[in-house]
């Protein structure tokens, strides 16, 4: 038994069983992944999957079980190899992150560009996706961590980090209605208005459509996007009133728009960073993560993720006000 059969083993069962993806994702030939499994399964003496003809058809039970400690095994050879690289002061490899648009274009830009001054060279690898997306990458082991917000639920997947609140904010055109209010709407007033907003909103149980319901109001939902930018295309094209994230709009937006408050009813967010849970994360990583929330102690955080101390994190700082430190 090796660790490479293990990882094939790992890698057939997330990617539902297709023996092809699975041999790209591990960057193998077909014939070999096979051949790996053939020699793995030969060695245990029974079967890890049910097959219909050439093809796999579904997990055996003794598979779910093999599985599940193949992954912790090559949890912990990562976890050496992290331990191992960090004592050497080995500060190159690839970092991948998962996260959403709005943190991706607004917030990472200048964090990274000052890992990237600090580590030369290490590759980051970000993928911006919806927010049930980005989960899955983590739960998948297609990313190191992820970064999501919730309005103030704590996201599963691993250990939950807060980094900073912020809030939404309203776009619209001068001239739109709502600038003559001179204050932010209510739910109610906004409910008479076409609004755009992110995808997510479009949810059964996201916090705008429950802070509506709790104001007994429907939000008129116009459009919905992944990105802010198309968000302020949508507003400038008169689809209605924008509502985003703080840090996706400022000084620096045209004057064609101007930003409202949005109604006080709706929640505050809080972005998330989500480790897996007895992670060992490289030196670059922590840095990214102490950039991102400088007010959590790096010995804290490295003693929170390796399981040696119950995570107890500061209070967490509003986005306008939060310590700003990006890596040197």
């Amino acid at each position: 038994m090796t660790l490479t059969q293990l990882r094939y083993l790992v890698a057939i069962a997330d990617a539902g069983l297709n023996i092809t993806l699975a041999a790209e994702r591990v960057h193998a030939t077909q014939p070999g992944l096979s051949k790996h499994l053939k020699q793995l399964e030969d060695e245990l003496g029974f079967q890890l999957f049910l097959r219909r003809g050439r093809s796999l058809d579904a997990i055996a039970p003794a598979g779910e079980r093999v599985i599940a400690h193949a992954r912790v095994i090559l949890g912990e050879a990562a976890n050496i190899r992290s331990y191992a690289a960090n004592a050497r002061g080995e500060h190159a490899g690839r970092m991948l992150l998962a996260t959403t648009h709005t943190q991706a274009r607004y917030v990472l830009p200048p964090v990274i560009a000052g890992i990237r001054r600090r580590f030369p060279l290490v590759h980051v690898d970000l993928q911006a996706a919806g927010d049930a997306e980005v989960l899955q990458n983590l739960a998948q082991g297609d990313a190191d961590l992820a970064l999501i917000s919730t309005a103030g639920r704590e996201p599963e997947g691993g250990l939950a980090i807060p980094l900073y609140r912020w809030r939404r904010v309203l776009l619209v055109r001068r001239g739109h209605p709502l600038t003559a209010l001179d204050r932010a709407p209510t739910l109610a007033e906004l409910a008479t208005h076409p609004l755009i907003s992110y995808e997510s909103s479009t949810r059964a149980d996201s916090s705008l459509r429950c802070a509506f319901a709790a104001a007994g109001a429907e939000p008129l939902l116009a459009m919905t996007a992944r990105d802010a930018n198309l968000i302020k295309t949508y507003v400038r094209a008169g689809l209605g009133a924008g509502l985003l994230a703080e840090m996706a709009v400022g000084d620096h937006e045209e004057g064609d728009l101007c930003v409202l408050p949005a109604p006080d009813a709706l929640p505050e967010c809080i972005t998330w960073a989500v480790v897996p849970r007895g992670r060992v994360l490289r030196d670059y990583a922590a840095a990214l993560l102490h950039a991102l929330a400088p007010q959590i102690d790096p010995r804290d955080l490295r003693q929170a993720l390796e399981g040696n101390a119950d995570p107890q994190w500061p209070d967490v700082p509003a986005w306008g006000v939060r310590p700003r430190q990006v890596a040197a």
